[in-house]
């Protein structure tokens, strides 16, 4: 980390000066790890830490993963909280994530009528309608003129689409590819959280992306069904299969907070599936899904009330009015779900400490693939 370069330069003296402890190990692996500034170029680790630190962080590894598989959870003091929330702040700015927001709402315009097409056939299947209800319903879910332009994607959509067949479904293809380009960055986001060095070969890489996609269009789909579910057509569904009113009323509020779980599981397998870290199982719910839910809710509705009140975008953009409060929305959401993952990182650097891991020692988390780090040996014979 910046605030520890010093640190770090310190250790890497003591490495040099100390034997190789693994000459034929991977680096990054059991007796190899790197300084947090390595970590955040992206380049694999080259600075070989004496034994001893090596040991320890091991020994903290398995720590933490026995308590996660007893079922136990490694139990943090307040103070040791104070030091995560104010650690999350810090290594928020020195991860760059405003940054890594701003490219993340890049990748996510690119991918985000991709979706749509992908969208709109899935929900398509349950007739015009549906589809018309989805448009009826856009404007609960986002704010100001942002609903202008999603709504035009979708009525576009709509209209144009075809009658199947193999272009459709190249087509289909072609399109869950291109939204898979906001997963790739948003791997690369996750790697730079956990100060990890992406170990994943491209053949793992690449399938990984697409089914992350895929997954998170058809959860997408299954909230845009939930939020068109309502009113007239969920009267003429409960009428036919027998409910009362009193269900179908019961049903148009409970549909939000199913619909903030399967925001927060969307945000889950993310957090989950992005980062080169060995999971230590599934969660559905995380500490920083958790937070990143809250934080969007309250962002969007904040922003939602400004836009309407005392917003001047209209004055200031004209017609590009909609599209600039689309992209801010956008950053807004993806800075919360960044914000939310260095918060579940700097849990999981809390737990290693509390495990017997020197602050200074990074990564503080176990890779989940070294087969794409270059062995220091290799290193050596280019130099």
């Amino acid at each position: 980390m910046r605030g520890r370069q010093g640190n770090d330069r310190d250790t890497g003296q003591r490495a040099a000066a100390a034997p190789d402890p693994g000459a034929g190990d991977e680096v990054g692996g059991p007796s190899a790890i790197g300084t947090g500034s390595e970590a955040r170029t992206g380049q694999a680790p080259g600075t070989v830490l004496v034994p001893d630190q090596a040991v320890l962080r091991d020994q903290a590894v398995a720590a933490v993963r026995a308590a996660d598989e007893s079922g136990q959870v490694t139990e943090l003091p307040r103070r040791s909280w104070f030091g995560v929330l104010r650690r999350t702040v810090r290594e928020f700015m020195d991860d760059d994530l405003p940054d890594r927001a701003a490219a993340l709402t890049y990748y996510a315009v690119l991918a985000v009528f991709p979706a749509l097409l992908v969208l709109v056939s899935l929900v398509g299947l349950l007739g015009r309608s549906t589809t018309d209800r989805l448009l009826d319903n856009i404007e609960q879910l986002t704010p100001g003129a942002a609903r202008d332009i999603l709504r035009n994607a979708v009525t576009g959509l709509r209209d144009s689409a075809g009658s199947g067949g193999v272009v459709a479904i190249l087509g289909l293809a072609g399109a869950l590819w291109s939204a898979s380009g906001y997963i790739a960055a948003f791997i690369r986001a996750a790697n730079a959280v956990y100060d990890m060095p992406e170990g994943r070969p491209v053949w793992k890489i690449a399938p990984l992306r697409l089914l992350i996609t895929i997954t998170l269009v058809v959860l997408l789909a299954v909230s845009s069904v939930i939020v068109v579910f309502s009113g007239a057509l969920a009267e003429q569904a409960g009428t036919a299969i027998g409910l009362g009113h009193e269900a179908i009323t019961a049903w148009s509020f409970a549909k939000w907070p199913v619909l903030v779980l399967i925001v927060t599981a969307m945000i889950a397998l993310l957090y989950w599936s992005t980062p080169n870290v060995r999971p230590h199982g599934f969660r559905w719910l995380t500490p920083g899904s958790v937070l990143a839910v809250v934080i969007w809710l309250i962002a969007s509705g904040a922003f939602a009330v400004y836009v309407a009140t005392f917003g001047s975008y209209n004055k200031t953009y004209g017609t590009l009015a909609g599209v600039i409060v689309f992209l801010v929305w956008l950053w807004l959401s993806n800075l919360a779900i960044l914000l939310g993952l260095e918060f579940d990182a700097e849990i999981a650097r809390a737990r290693a400490i509390a495990a017997g891991l020197d602050e200074g020692v990074e990564p503080y988390v176990e890779p989940r693939d070294t087969r794409a780090w270059p062995r220091p040996r290799r290193r050596v014979a280019r130099n």
